[in-house]
């Protein structure tokens, strides 16, 4: 059924019937009745993404992430669906796997305005960095861009972000590996390339500065955010003499990987070597021993993202400045004191 057919059945004008059903609210309201009737009659369904095209306006918003396997970014989801049920916008999810690449087909979702706004979850832009110049040039309009969790390359460093202090909270992590009385303290980083990994790198290296400790070169390894990269980053650890007593790794996920090598290894944790993680995510209480952590409001950040764009859709000023929310450390079984000097 068409819209010409209702107007038909309904006695009034295709016009008419277009109102009633962007603003039935300026239809009179027994001429809304006999539209409805109508409607109902045929079984009439509005295109309604057809409508929101001429409005100017999908309802779409499109996510981008590193991995949607990740259990952190899955936390982060969950927030981001609630705001987006509530606000009525449809998700496009855009898994990136970690990789640098252009995401050519995406770059055609973006600047052919089949989106509204775009959230970029501590991953790379979607979209070709020569093309948005050019569209911006041409007069076109890059959907609102709002970034969750971290900025992870530089020209992405203007967009407003909803984010904890990762260099503060690194900073924490490592101070309380050196309380403990560890002074062979690694990092294990996720891609080299990142801000986020620069971030929590500085944090970690200021804690050891302001302790007065060394950092070995050898210490600061990249695991690429993964389990198997962090499983290669600790079996070059575990191999030196003397060998690091503690591990801050710069995700959870990494953290379990260096958990598995340290145990492959013939070593106890925390006995012989103590691992810290990052996220909180929901296996780091479960693990043999559970696992300390920097503890990420997931939920949270995802609720304040999608807000925060939302906002700006709607023609808000959110400015850029990035948005702050709390993280706190989370210390469980898999952080002690070091070994005995002799016992190592």
């Amino acid at each position: 059924m068409s819209i010409k057919e209702v107007a038909k059945i309904a006695g009034v004008s295709i016009a008419t019937v277009s109102r009633y059903l962007n603003s039935p609210e300026a239809v009179r309201e027994k001429t809304r009745r006999k539209v409805q009737e109508a409607i109902s009659e045929t079984g009439y369904a509005p295109n309604t993404l057809a409508r929101n095209f001429r409005r100017g306006k999908t309802s779409l918003v499109v996510v981008v992430l590193p991995s949607v396997g990740d259990p952190f970014f899955a936390g982060v989801m969950r927030g981001i669906w609630r705001v987006a049920d509530e606000e009525g916008y449809s998700i496009l999810i855009r898994e990136t796997q970690f990789n640098t690449h252009e995401f050519d087909e995406y770059s055609d979702i973006v600047f052919s305005k089949q989106a509204d706004g775009i959230v970029l979850l501590a991953t790379i832009s979607p979209f070709m960095q020569d093309r948005a110049e050019r569209i911006g040039r041409d007069g076109g309009r890059i959907p609102p861009i709002v970034i969750g969790c971290e900025t992870v390359t530089p020209q992405l460093s203007h967009f407003p972000s909803v984010r904890v202090d990762n260099a503060r909270a690194a900073a924490e992590a490592t101070e309380h590996l050196i309380r403990l009385g560890h002074r062979r303290i690694a990092f294990i980083s996720g891609q080299a390339t990142s801000l986020l990994t620069r971030d929590r790198e500085q944090g970690y290296r200021g804690a050891m500065a302001a302790a007065g400790l060394p950092v070995s070169d050898s210490w600061v390894v990249e695991g690429r955010q993964t389990l198997d990269g962090a499983r290669e980053a600790a079996r070059r650890l575990l191999v030196q003499s003397p060998r690091p007593t503690a591990v801050f790794c710069a995700n959870d996920e990494m953290a379990m990987g260096v958990m598995h090598e340290i145990r492959r290894a013939g070593l106890s944790i925390p006995g012989d070597v103590s691992v810290v993680g990052f996220d909180d995510i929901r296996y780091a209480e479960v693990l043999a021993p559970p696992l300390t952590t920097v503890a990420q409001p997931a939920e949270e950040i995802g609720e304040h993202t999608m807000r925060r764009l939302c906002r700006a859709i709607h023609g808000g000023d959110i400015g850029a400045e990035p948005e702050i929310v709390p993280h706190r450390l989370v210390i469980r079984e898999s952080t002690g004191a070091p070994p005995e000097p002799g016992n190592e």
